[in-house]
């Protein structure tokens, strides 16, 4: 995982100073940050029909709870462009194993970055802490569900080894509407 720590009293004047670009365990003062990427992502992908639908407030709320949990395995990450959030991701554990021994299946439920920021490196950097954060915890694959309609996702996946797993599902959206999304795998070898 990349990280830039600067201990205060580092930079210029006192100032902390930060990497260019860096990923980091998000905080509690990110939530309005990742609202509004996940806003704007949903918007530029599903329409502004969709984004307009939803509230900003309810989504800090989820993104808030993602956060207070304690279980290790449940992660929430952000990029970052100097000191701005300009992405984030979350993973999650989706099925746990009879032993603890055999590891569990980890899901991507999340990983946006803000249309302005993208092709930029940032969603790799996050893609490659959630994914070394997972194998740190155990995990023996992880999944991802990505829109049959967002090509760009499904080869931005793929390029960093995750297959179609066979699987889809159809999600109901405001509209009435209807998208459906694949599944796609990686199996996370150990480190």
């Amino acid at each position: 995982m990349v990280t830039a720590i600067t201990p205060a009293g580092a930079g210029d004047n006192g100032s902390v100073t930060t990497a260019d670009v860096s990923v980091r365990p998000a905080l509690p003062s990110d939530l309005p940050a990742i609202a509004r990427i996940q806003l704007a992502a949903w918007a530029d992908l599903l329409g502004s029909d969709v984004a307009d639908g939803l509230d900003p407030i309810e989504l800090e709320r989820q993104w808030a709870a993602a956060l207070s949990d304690r279980d290790p395995r449940r992660r929430v990450l952000v990029a970052l462009a100097g000191p701005r959030v300009v992405g984030f991701a979350a993973a999650s554990p989706t099925q746990r194993s009879a032993s603890d021994d055999d590891g569990w299946t980890g899901e991507l439920v999340a990983l946006e970055v803000e249309p302005t920021s993208r092709r930029a490196g940032h969603g790799s950097r996050l893609l490659a802490a959630a994914v070394d954060l997972a194998r740190d915890a155990g995990a023996h694959h992880l999944g991802a569900w990505t829109m049959t309609h967002d090509p760009d996702r499904r080869a931005f996946l793929e390029g960093a080894g995750f297959a179609e797993a066979g699987l889809r599902r159809t999600l109901e959206l405001p509209g009435p509407r209807e998208v459906e999304e694949i599944l796609l795998t990686a199996v996370l070898s150990p480190a």
